[in-house]
């Protein structure tokens, strides 16, 4: 069997049995075509391949110029192949299971402080031309820090998960995985104002015929090829909020507003694998970053003397 023909059913494995999202199925076979062709340049196959080959195609990745993390994301793709063939009996080794990988540089996540967010908040009641506008644009900004939502999640969320008032929404994350988030009062009430008006728009207005048609199913509906708000939207929505709050807008983004939502949690005491949970970090190591933004008594309060510190 050829390298390419045990990528391809590698990728199928982790689409249907891994659940893997599809930007990670992409990322995955950029990576392993990569691989495989300088394996077939250096005449080997998965059977054959040791670890001094893999150190060795790491090496010319970095001669190459590739970055640290290209290079980290490369073998952990690897990593992955070849213990997907240990397991399917293709090899009775994994010649990358003890491979140290250059390691990614941290970057800092961005974020704002609560007096910023204050402002962003307050600036909302002066966006928008219409009625209709400002208390969609409220509902969005009230939604996402509520509950630190992607932005992706946010624009496409079903209207259906948010009827009834909810306490907790159910969100749809990376990978089709599934996480509950709770709404604070200032979301549910925003929530509330924005479906009234959703509801009941006319049949002559923009809205009423977006809700009529192929958007009827999604919050916050657009006329758009998904049928939803669109992620540039919301980018120019946080842009203009910013711009109205007297902050640099290149500082702001809705994923910055993620993050703000997650620092301002740790600020407050909350324990790591809870905002994990909120956030849907399949991995707890993603949500320790955000305790680097904190400052050293918050760091020593959370690392040292919270229970889970010790788990």
């Amino acid at each position: 069997m050829s390298m390419l023909s045990r990528i391809s059913i590698f990728l199928e494995a982790q689409a249907a049995e891994a659940g893997a999202a599809r930007n990670t199925i992409l990322a995955y076979g950029r990576d392993l075509r990569d691989f495989a062709v300088w394996m077939e340049d250096k005449a080997l196959s998965l059977n054959d391949v040791t670890r001094d080959d893999i150190t060795a195609y790491l090496s010319a990745c970095e001669a190459e110029g590739l970055s640290r993390a290209t290079r980290a994301r490369r073998l952990s793709s690897i990593r992955q192949l070849t213990r997907f063939a240990l397991e399917e009996g293709w090899r009775e080794d994994d010649p990358a299971l003890r491979i140290e990988g250059p390691g990614k540089t941290q970057h800092l996540p961005k974020v704002l402080s609560q007096d910023e967010v204050s402002r962003l908040l307050d600036a909302v009641p002066r966006s928008g031309r219409t009625e209709t506008e400002r208390a969609r644009n409220r509902c969005l900004i009230e939604l996402l820090y509520a509950t630190g939502m992607r932005v992706s999640e946010l624009v496409s969320l079903p209207v259906a998960a948010t009827r009834g008032d909810p306490q907790l929404l159910l969100i749809r994350g990376k990978g089709g995985r599934e996480r509950m988030v709770p709404l604070s009062n200032a979301a549910r009430e925003a929530l509330s104002d924005w479906l009234k008006l959703r509801d009941n728009a006319g049949r002559d207005t923009p809205l009423g015929r977006l809700v009529a048609g192929k958007s009827a199913r999604f919050l916050f509906p657009a006329n758009s090829s998904t049928g939803h708000m669109a992620r540039k939207s919301m980018n120019d929505l946080i842009r203009e909020l910013a711009l109205a709050a007297n902050i640099d807008p290149a500082r702001v983004t809705p994923h910055v507003i993620r993050h703000a939502f997650a620092t301002h949690l740790l600020e407050g005491g909350a324990d790591l694998r809870a905002i994990q949970t909120l956030l849907g970090h399949a991995d707890l190591s993603t949500t320790e970053t955000y305790t680097h933004v904190l400052d050293a008594r918050m760091r020593d309060l959370v690392l040292n003397h919270h229970p889970l510190a010790r788990v």
